[in-house]
This record gives C-alpha cells, structure tokens and sequence, in this order.
C-alpha cells in the first residue's frame, strides 16, 4: 500500500528516519519517562535533520516532499517515541500558519531557518476559558503605532517550552472577523511560559502555557490582515492537524502490535507461545485489520491533499479511525499482556497512554463525526482543502 502512494524518495526518507529513531530516540526514553519534560536537546537534533520542512517548498530551503512525506516522519518517530512524534508535528502546524499566511519578507526569514533547525515554530489558540470555542478567546492585541500590545494567556500549545517562534491567535475586534495571529519570538519583553505540568503520557514532549503580559509585537509579526486570526487557526487544524496527529496515533499502533506480537511469541502457556492458542490469534488479526484500515485512510487522505483536492471530510475521518482504533488495539494489547503489561519493563502501558494525548487535539472523535455527519447531510460549511489547494498542493516526480 505504501509504494502506491509514496515514491522511493519517500521511502528512502521511511528508512533514514527509522534508523535515526532507532539510533538516536530509542536510547533516550527511559530518561524522558523518568523526567517527563521536555527533551530540548532531542528536540532540537531531530529539528537539525530538516524534517520540520518536509512541507516546506525547497526555494525556501525546506524538502518539499510533500504531505506524504510529512506524514513518514511522524509515523516512523512515533513508532520509537509517541513525544517526538508530538515534537514534530507541532512544529510543521507551526509551519502551516506560515505558508499559508505568511508574506515573503515572513517567509524568508523564518522558513529557512525552520528547515536548517534554528527555529522551532508553535501554534497558539486554545485558552482555559473558551476551550475547542475558538470564538470564545478573550486574550487580546491592541494597535499601538508600529506595534500591537498582546495580554492573555493560551493553553495546551505543542512544543510551547522548545519553540522559538509562536503563531498566537488573538482577539482584536468583536465576531468571527475580530480575531487576528502573529509570530512572537520567545524571549520577546512581555512573553513568558507557564510552569511546565506534567502530563500522563507523551514524557519528552511539552504542551504548556503561554503568557503575555503587556507583550509588545511589531506590526510586521502579523499573519496575513486584521481579521485572519481565524482562518489562520482552522486552517492549520484542519489541514495540517488532523494530518499529523493521524500520523502519530498510526506509528504508535505500528508500535502496539509489534510489542503485542513478539510477546506472544516469547511467552509460553501450556508449553507452546501464547501466539498458538486460538483466542489470542483471534485479537492480533483484529488488531492487523484495524492497522491496515488506519494506514488506507491516513495515507489516502494526504495523497490528496498533495494533489491539491478537496479532502477536508478524508482528513476528518483518518483522524477519527486512527485514534479510536489505535486505542481500541492498545486496550487489546493489554489485555493479551495482562499483568505483565502493567509494568514499564515492556512499553505497552507507555503506548496507552500515548494514545490518549491524540484524542482531543484538532477536535475529538465525536467533533469528527458530527462534522462528518454534516457532509453526509450535504450541510458542511467551506472546504479549506479546497480554498488552499494551491498552497498545500505538491506533487514531486517519482525518482527512479
């Protein structure tokens, strides 16, 4: 299925980022559990291998491989590390806002240095009050000669304690057309971070707290004009999000069954593997069938987007089937484990709770499937796969 979609540019890029993983992630777990914040020095060498830019067009120093390619890496590091998949994948929604938005002065200055590694983007939206009602923010941005002067506060932002540069969605006027986004520099007077909470799963990745407090931005920083706040966050959710974190949930279930499936060959019951009794086979061909469902409809859904096509609904459904049956498979490989697997000797109860941090982001499964039911009714608003087809379109040639 994978060679239908990708060209052997994408998969020569599967086996580089395996091998990173394996080499370079792999050893470094065992400390991120045990911290659980952030792996800055993790995060900041695979931000040197240039994959934040997979999206990112090569004028602009990033690899251009497209969507398809975006989705590789993540899976492949989630397939180690659930954390660094998050890592990564919050960096290119960071990059979405850019290439959506961005003018060329923004665009020259920042994305090549996201692709060298010098730069760390983030997303910033979500606000304790108003939740997923992104017209309910209430952090605001006030014009003030060349500048805008930001006070707020936003929650739940991915990377928010390695990034370098947040796209923050702000309130400048009243409705839907009163929202406005702009690039803040970490270290910018005015801006800090909240404490750094521990969370049940994802040990290595942050998703925190940003403060502004009389923050002074140049008018420069801004996204596109006064009103596209919105449209900078939706887009990037729908387009870049739904996309990545359907690429975490895919490696992390990649992981399940491979953890699930040497251990039934290890363990012995009645003097043979566990994996010879009937009822046991019965789950991994349920888990299997799952997989290969999920990774359809993930790498389905990107295939399009590359083409420039209208997918919103197949970026909606492979989030939805990705997260509920990688936890439908890792409740099963807890099962099969049993007690066993209720240590950290063995990594299934880490991949659990891994699955659980991608159920909420860029809308939870019930949001998919109401919004889905809406294009079943023919009753569904706008198509950002549609209206930015241009900008997320890309197609390399197949190399020999």
């Amino acid at each position: 299925m994978e060679r239908y979609f990708t060209d052997q540019r994408h998969e020569r890029l599967r086996t580089a980022v395996r091998e990173f993983a394996n080499r370079e992630v792999t050893p470094r777990i065992a400390e991120m559990e045990a911290a659980r914040t952030a792996s800055v020095d993790l995060s900041r060498l695979i931000a040197r291998q240039g994959w934040i830019a997979a999206t990112v067009p090569p004028g602009y120093g990033g690899m251009g491989v497209g969507h398809l390619g975006k989705t590789v890496v993540i899976e492949e590091l989630s397939r180690v590390s659930g954390a660094m998949g998050a890592m990564v994948q919050a960096s290119q929604l960071g990059v979405a806002k850019i290439l959506h938005f961005g003018n060329e002065e923004q665009k020259k200055t920042w994305l090549p240095a996201i692709a060298s590694g010098e730069c760390l983007p983030t997303i910033a939206v979500t606000e304790h009050e108003s939740g997923g009602h992104v017209l309910g923010m209430t952090s605001s941005a006030v014009r003030d000669g060349d500048d805008y002067v930001l006070n707020g506060r936003k929650v739940y932002v991915g990377n928010s304690h390695v990034g370098d540069l947040h796209g923050v969605v702000v309130r400048t006027g009243p409705g839907s057309k009163g929202l406005t986004a702009f690039l803040v520099e970490t270290g910018t007077p005015g801006f800090s971070l909240g404490r750094q909470r521990p969370a049940m799963g994802l040990h290595g990745f942050s998703f925190g707290e940003l403060v502004f407090e009389d923050c002074r931005v140049p008018a420069a920083n801004r996204l596109g004009e006064e009103g596209d706040g919105l449209a900078v966050a939706y887009s990037s959710s729908v387009l870049y999000g739904r996309a990545n974190l359907t690429a975490v949930s895919l490696g992390i279930h990649q992981a399940i069954l491979d953890e699930t499936t040497a251990f039934c060959g290890e363990r012995m019951r009645y003097d043979a593997p566990l994996a010879d009794l009937g009822s046991i086979k019965l789950k991994l061909g349920q888990m299997q069938s799952r997989l290969m469902t999920a990774r359809l409809a993930a790498y389905h859904a990107v295939h399009l987007l590359d083409q420039g096509k209208q997918c919103d609904a197949e970026l909606m459904n492979a989030k939805l089937v990705n997260v509920e049956y990688a936890l439908d498979s890792a409740r099963d490989a807890m099962e099969i484990h049993a007690a066993a697997g209720l240590f950290t000797d063995r990594p299934v109860e880490r991949y659990l709770r891994d699955a659980h941090h991608i159920f909420a982001p860029a809308g939870t499964s019930d949001i998919q499937r109401l919004r889905l039911g809406e294009v079943a009714l023919g009753t569904a608003k706008g198509s950002w796969s549609q209206r930015l087809s241009e900008l997320v379109r890309c197609e390399p040639e197949p190399t020999a």
